[in-house]
C-alpha cells in the first residue's frame, strides 16, 4: 500500500497576510506525511490564510488548511490512497473507505470550500480537480492564479 521510494512532487506553503501572498517551500517529508506538513503550517503564524499545496508524483494533489477543529483537506483523487500513504492519511482523517481496487475512476475526497474564501467557490475548484488531463502542477498553477498568487507561487515554483 504504501510507496517506498523517494516521492517526487513539491510542498508548498501559502500564507496570505495583510493583503499580500507568500509562498515558501516545505521539506519533503510533507509529501509523504500528512503530520509532517500539518505540523509544519501550524508553525507559520499568521493572522491571515495558511494552506498547503502538495503536489505528488505527478499523480494527484493534496490542499491542506490547519484549524482549530481540526484540518480541512482535498484530495484530488480518492484511487490514489492505494497507492500513496499521505493520500490513504487524508481519508483516514475524513473517515471516508478507501476505494475499491478495481474501480479506477477518479474522483476527489474532502472540503470542496477549502479556498472558498480566498477567491476560489467549490464549483470552480470542482471543476479545476475534474481537468484531470491536467499535471497536479498544472492544477494547483489553476488554483493559485484564481487565488491571486499565480506569480509568487510560479516563482517559487521555478527556484525548487
Amino acid at each position: 500500500m504504501s510507496v517506498k521510494e523517494p516521492v517526487a512532487g513539491f510542498a508548498v506553503a501559502v500564507v496570505r497576510e495583510d493583503g499580500k501572498w507568500r509562498c515558501s517551500a516545505l521539506d519533503a517529508d510533507a509529501l509523504t506525511n500528512l503530520d509532517a506538513a500539518i505540523t509544519a503550517l501550524g508553525k507559520l503564524r499568521s493572522t491571515g490564510a495558511v494552506f498547503a499545496l502538495l503536489a505528488v508524483d505527478d499523480e494527484f494533489f493534496v490542499i491542506v488548511r490547519p484549524s482549530p477543529r481540526g484540518p480541512s483537506l482535498l484530495l484530488s483523487d480518492a484511487a490514489a490512497a492505494l497507492d500513496y500513504d499521505i493520500a490513504a492519511d487524508v481519508l483516514d482523517v475524513l473517515r471516508v473507505e478507501p476505494p475499491d481496487e478495481e474501480d479506477d475512476s477518479i474522483w476527489p475526497e474532502g472540503d470542496l470550500e477549502i479556498l472558498a474564501d480566498v477567491g476560489l467557490p467549490a464549483p470552480e475548484l470542482e471543476v479545476i480537480v475534474g481537468e484531470i488531463d491536467l499535471y497536479p502542477d498544472e492544477q494547483l498553477q489553476m488554483i493559485a492564479q484564481r487565488c491571486g498568487f499565480g506569480d509568487e507561487f510560479g516563482a517559487l515554483l521555478d527556484e525548487i
